[in-house]
């Protein structure tokens, strides 16, 4: 073969071809003779003549090239024999690889495919071995360029499927992940009409037994929430009424709260519900609620066992018969002074037709409405709170968020999801700030319970 036939095979396989031509030479050179296929030592005592056993002239030899030096005709004929068996190699793996493929999922046509490229290929190997047995090897560079491309081509062939297994495992993990989205999803549409049929029908009671040094700020959280439910409710009947005697909503919630730009038009609620709040919790941070001539023990331990057995004996009762035997109790107070400052006398004008409910409650008696009811069960549920926090050891202390406040989690949470979603929208313009608290929130010695807030859905002027 000429110098450009030589240069068709790589480097590697040159290397491999010295090494495999010197194993022919091993039985002469180490004293190593086949036997059965297998490799065994010569025995010492062994006879070795012409670098073969005496047993072995009883061998049938088969032909053996006589390798001297490259470029030779025996040389040769090995670098073609390992090229087109590296290439049938290669093409037996790639078969492998694609029938392992067709498996799973079964594809019967992929692997009946696959089976006749192994079943060719193993034919194509026996073949080689006979060519090579018979010196009828076709030693052109044709065939070891052809070799070779097959080879590679069949390398090639095995990546893909490997690409093509790993893909199909990418879309097994897509499917898991979509499936466990969906799942996700499921549990917190679940988890939203829980906690929405939770907050409708919201009850407390007072545990049985409970006593002054059991009680914290667990229980106080849990009243709240049942004194919310009942202010909204309010809130809902007084904006009903307001309907009824056509004012304009717009214009009362911009004199509540001037300046704020409402997502929805029925946000304008916590507009209200703000206003409900700051009348009445005003005074709450003070034991005697901000209630004229009431009197407390100035004692630590003996004012919280006051807070506590007023709690304990309005919970337990019907705030209008409460009201009726003793029509000059702070709680009667509370509720006079309340009403008085939350319902402005146009207002009761407008949705009664006259003045009455004030001139009952001022000559010292209380109305049997259906407003004023669902007034005094809110007042009822707000003066409760202010005694149970006033029988904590620590106090509750109430709170509120000014308007232009930067908005944290910590502190606060916001009553609507959408205006929350717009202020993240522009949070490159503007850090979110609060427009106006809706529902104060406490403190209770290192316990935070959130205020609620309604937070500003434009940049600020």
């Amino acid at each position: 073969m000429d110098s450009a036939q030589q240069s068709a095979v790589t480097p590697s396989k040159n290397k491999f071809v010295q090494a495999f031509a010197k194993f022919l030479h091993l039985r002469a050179t180490t004293g190593v003779a086949p036997l059965d296929n297998f490799v065994r030592k010569v025995k010492p005592q062994d006879k070795v003549t012409n670098g073969l056993l005496e047993e072995d002239r009883n061998w049938d030899i088969q032909p053996q090239f006589d390798i001297k030096e490259k470029g030779s005709q025996q040389w040769d004929a090995l670098e073609v024999l390992l090229a087109e068996l590296f290439a049938s190699i290669s093409s037996l793996k790639a078969a492998y690889a694609h029938l392992q493929f067709a498996q799973r999922p079964y594809d019967g046509d992929g692997i009946q495919v696959a089976d006749q490229i192994i079943v060719s290929e193993l034919k194509n190997l026996a073949d080689l071995k006979q060519s090579y047995v018979d010196e009828q090897l076709d030693l052109s560079l044709e065939i070891s360029l052809l070799a070779e491309i097959k080879e590679q081509k069949s390398m090639v062939k095995t990546y893909e499927i490997m690409v093509k297994k790993l893909e199909r495992q990418i879309k097994l993990k897509e499917s898991e992940i979509a499936f466990l989205r969906e799942k996700l999803d499921e549990s917190s549409w679940q988890n939203r009409l829980l906690n929405k049929s939770t907050e409708r029908s919201w009850s407390f009671s007072v545990p049985k037994n409970i006593h002054l040094s059991s009680l914290n700020h667990i229980h106080f959280d849990a009243f709240l929430k049942y004194t919310i439910e009942s202010l909204r409710s309010f809130v809902r009947s007084m904006v009903d009424e307001m309907k009824s005697a056509c004012w304009d909503l717009e214009a009362a919630a911009v004199a509540i709260e001037p300046g704020v730009i409402f997502q929805k038009e029925d946000h304008k609620c916590f507009a209200f519900e703000s206003h409900v709040c700051r009348e009445m919790f005003d005074g709450f941070q003070y034991p005697d609620f901000s209630l004229p001539k009431e009197s407390l023990p100035q004692e630590s331990q003996r004012r919280q066992q006051l807070f506590f057995d007023r709690f304990v004996e309005l919970m337990s009762s019907e705030p209008r018969d409460s009201l009726r035997e003793n029509t000059e109790s702070a709680f009667a107070k509370f509720c006079r002074v309340k009403y008085m400052r939350l319902i402005h006398p146009q207002m009761e004008l407008a949705f009664c037709g006259n003045l009455s409910l004030r001139n009952q409650l001022n000559a010292g008696d209380f109305p049997d409405t259906t407003f004023f009811a669902i007034f005094l069960e809110m007042a009822k549920r707000i003066w409760l709170l202010h005694c149970l926090g006033f029988s904590l050891e620590n106090h509750a202390s109430i709170f509120q968020v000014s308007r232009g406040c930067r908005f944290s989690e910590i502190f606060m949470e916001t009553v609507a999801k959408e205006e929350l979603q717009a202020a993240d929208n522009m949070l490159e313009e503007y850090d979110q700030q609060v427009a106006f608290t809706v529902v104060p929130g406490f403190r209770i010695a290192g316990t935070v319970l959130h205020c609620q807030v309604y937070l500003m859905t434009s940049k600020p002027v």
